[in-house]
Formats: C-alpha cells, structure tokens, sequence
C-alpha cells in the first residue's frame, strides 16, 4: 500500500476540513520493515491519542492495565483489562480518560502480510467486533507472544522480517480462535476476488461507493463479483456497500461538525435529499436526529 509507512517525524497527511486526521506508520528508516511493537510508552503518544482519527495500517492492542474507555467507530469499551483490541485500516477510534494505560501495541500494513494473505480477511472480521476480555489462560498466551514479538523485533537479527511474518501469523490465528472466526476458504479465484473486495471496501475510497466501481477496480465483472463475495461471507457485495456507507456516514456525523450535504457527498451522494432517504431506511432516523443522539448508539 503506496504512503502507508513515513520516516518518523512525517506531519500526518493534510485533511479537508471537516476531515478526521489518518494516520500513517512510522519507520525508522526507507528500508525498514514496515511493522513495529512496543509499549504505549516506547510507541509513543499517538498510541494512546485522545481524538478520533483513522489509521492506513492495522493496530493489534494488549492493554494489561489501566482504566478509561476505548471508542472504536461508535461503540465504547469500558477497560476492565486485560484485553485485546484489532483496529483495520480506515476505523475510527480513539481513547477516552484513559489514565494509566499500559500494554503492548503492534502495528504493520498490509503489506507486511505477504507470506499469509489470508490473515487480511481474519483481521478484517475481527475488527469487526474489535473488543476482547481475555480470561487468564489467552492472557498468558497472547502476553508470552508478544514478548516473543518484541523481543525478536528489538534484537533486529538475521532472518528478524521472517521471524516476525510468523509470529504475528501465530497471533491472529490464535486471536480468531478466540473469537471462533469462520475459517471454510471458498473457491481460490473467488476467494482471491472476495479478499481484495474485503480489503477496498475497509478504505475510505470516495470514489467506490457502489458495487460496480469496486467491480472496474478489481477486474471482474459485477455479478462475479457478487457471486465471489456471497461465496465467501454468505452476504451480497450490495448489502456490505450499503452498510459501509451508512456506517461511513455514522462516523462523520457523529465525529466531525460537516453539514448533511457535505456528510452525503463524502458518502456518494449527489443528493442530499436521497442520502436523508437512504439513511433513514438503513438506521430508522434521519441524519439530523442521529447527530442530536436520538438514536441507540450508546446501547
């Protein structure tokens, strides 16, 4: 992914206004591995950053203490730790009174991802529903490979990029046990097309908002395109797009001061008035009563 990874220091991206602010991976170095773990400390202050804000990498968190709230898109997480959080490229989230946070904080692109693609679709679903109490026996497994992680990530030795790939392939698949993640692969073509549909439709891309754009941008044809993705997630290309952008629209109106009419161009609506529509339709309140908080979103 172009502009995922920046030498540190790099000023994030300039927003539009009204725009949450995207962060991209730091690393030390042009050749560096683009991944990284560490404390909340030794990360930095944007591991525990107290706006909301999205990210182009994915963000694995192992908070062991501390209390406060994690908001992820709408939905709040009291801490009660230990926990683990996965957060996917494009989500929205941010801390709440966080006060003596501590953990570990893993951070990588897709890209790192190279040697087990289908860890793409597995920390997809996961985040999700991105919230995990661990009971003691996950927590000491999921601390031990982190340690395992860290350790192997700080050492920097021969062989380290191979080392990590398969360590951080241990976690996630040890994480979607915990959370009995459908594993069944569907057929190798579709299952390809289903992944990459997957992955575009986790990205805030204005421009694909309806099921024949993400069609043209992966080189299938609409119907297999729709056939690849029922195949795999048992649901319709239309039905995730609706709900991508109805969920798209939930996070700027609840999260930036844009008007309607702008929340619906940011969501490929040239008419406001049909955004209202379709809104309504999908959440069962207008826009303007959603934002009021005349809705169930802190259910």
């Amino acid at each position: 992914m172009r502009g995922t990874t920046v030498p540190p220091g790099t000023p994030c991206r300039a927003t539009r206004e009204g725009e949450l602010p995207v962060h991209r991976l730091e690393v030390p170095l042009p050749n560096a591995l683009p991944f990284a773990v560490g404390t909340f400390d030794t990360i930095g202050p944007l591991s525990r950053a107290a706006f909301p804000h999205r990210h182009t990498f994915h963000e694995i968190v192992h908070v062991t203490g501390g209390t406060g709230t994690h908001v992820v898109d709408l939905a709040r997480w009291e801490l009660r730790p230990p926990h683990l959080c996965v957060i996917a490229p494009g989500q929205v989230h941010h801390w709440d009174d966080a006060r003596d946070l501590t953990g570990s904080v893993l951070l990588f692109t897709d890209d790192f991802l190279l040697d087990h693609p289908a860890d793409r679709d597995l920390l997809r679903r996961l985040s999700e529903r991105p919230w995990l109490t661990l009971d003691e026996p996950a927590h000491t497994r999921i601390t031990r490979l982190v340690a395992e992680l860290d350790d192997e990530y700080q050492r920097g030795e021969a062989g380290v990029e191979t080392v990590l790939r398969a360590l951080l392939h241990v976690l996630v698949v040890r994480v979607a046990r915990l959370r009995a993640t459908p594993a069944a692969p569907p057929p190798a073509r579709a299952g390809a097309v289903a992944e990459e549909f997957g992955r575009l439709s986790n990205r805030t891309d204005h421009a694909l908002w309806s099921v024949a754009a993400y069609a043209e941008r992966i080189g299938v044809t609409p119907g297999y395109l729709t056939e690849a993705v029922k195949t795999a997630t048992g649901r319709t290309p239309s039905q995730l797009v609706r709900e991508a952008r109805t969920h798209e629209a939930k996070r700027l109106l609840a999260k930036t001061e844009l008007t309607v009419r702008q929340v619906a161009a940011r969501t490929g609506f040239a008419d406001p008035a049909y955004f209202c529509r379709f809104f309504r339709r999908e959440t069962g309140v207008s826009p303007g009563a959603f934002r009021r908080g005349d809705d169930a979103r802190s259910q």
